[in-house]
């Protein structure tokens, strides 16, 4: 089954882009280089000009319901999978965690705090000493 799926991959890959060529206008090569300058002149202005609404044609037929399809699809099936994983999982585990370790950070809490509360009057005077140094 994989095997057919490839080979008509391979085939569609293969016949799909030739037939697009079909669809060409005329073409005929330039004889000089200078009707090469021109044919390439106006190709250009042509795809400056039609350039900008096939892009945006191709985004909103083509891109944003993709998008959209895929994103409902998600929502649908694979988030809540997600959610009650978490829920049963993640959310007890941590919570465990955060009480195991509440204790500590409380103590680690408070021996901040008394740093801070000796550093304070020494970071205060030396500010002051900084601000008078820049006035002086």
């Amino acid at each position: 089954m994989i095997k057919k799926l490839i080979v008509i991959s391979i085939i569609c890959g293969l016949l799909l882009p030739s037939f697009s060529f079909a669809q060409l206008k005329s073409f005929q090569t330039p004889e000089t280089l200078e009707e090469a300058k021109e044919m390439g002149e106006e190709v250009g202005q042509e795809v400056k000009k039609e350039l900008p609404g096939i892009l945006e044609k191709i985004w909103k037929e083509d891109v944003l319901p993709l998008w959209e399809k895929m994103y409902s699809w998600f929502i649908t099936n694979i988030w809540p999978k997600i959610k009650s994983w978490f829920k049963e999982e993640v959310e007890p585990r941590v919570k465990e965690e955060v009480e195991k370790r509440k204790p500590i950070i409380e103590e680690e809490f408070k021996k901040e705090k008394e740093e801070i509360k000796e550093e304070l009057p020494e970071v205060t005077k030396s500010l002051w000493e900084r601000l008078k140094e820049l006035i002086k």
